[in-house]
């Protein structure tokens, strides 16, 4: 907001189109945090932003709306990996539905799988951040 011409009073133009993706994926959460909305669905938020914004998002989301029901659409797991429930989809059905720690510990999972997809280093930080030190099939 502060980097826009006239801050909040800037003009943006049907559709945004003064501005890139990113930037409107950000005006959207500045003004859900201005509304305190207590509900937020989030598409794919940090699709369209670098790694750093990302970080400062997560930490918006998590700070800005306590108590909050927040549904996020992501491929990014770390958008969602400290959520309390998480729904993996597949071909358009619910393939599975729990908790971060309940779904990596299905052993052959499709949560599990997608973590350990991420790479060793990847893997170990979302796992960190859900607080385990390994994954532990059931």
């Amino acid at each position: 907001i502060k980097d826009l011409p006239h801050d909040l009073s800037s003009i943006i133009a049907e559709g945004g189109s003064n501005f890139s993706v990113g930037q409107r994926q950000l005006l959207c959460l500045a003004r859900a945090i201005l509304k305190k909305s207590r509900i937020l669905i989030l598409d794919e938020p940090t699709a369209n932003v670098d790694s750093w914004t990302e970080k400062l998002l997560q930490k918006a989301v998590v700070s800005s709306f306590p108590g909050a029901t927040i549904i996020a659409i992501a491929h990014r797991l770390d958008t969602i990996i400290d959520f309390d429930q998480i729904l993996v989809f597949g071909q358009g059905e619910v393939l599975e539905y729990g908790s971060p720690r309940d779904l990596l510990a299905l052993e052959g999972g499709h949560f599990s799988s997608m973590i350990k997809d991420t790479g060793e280093q990847t893997e170990k930080e979302l796992i960190k951040k859900i607080g385990l030190h390994k994954i532990i099939p059931t």
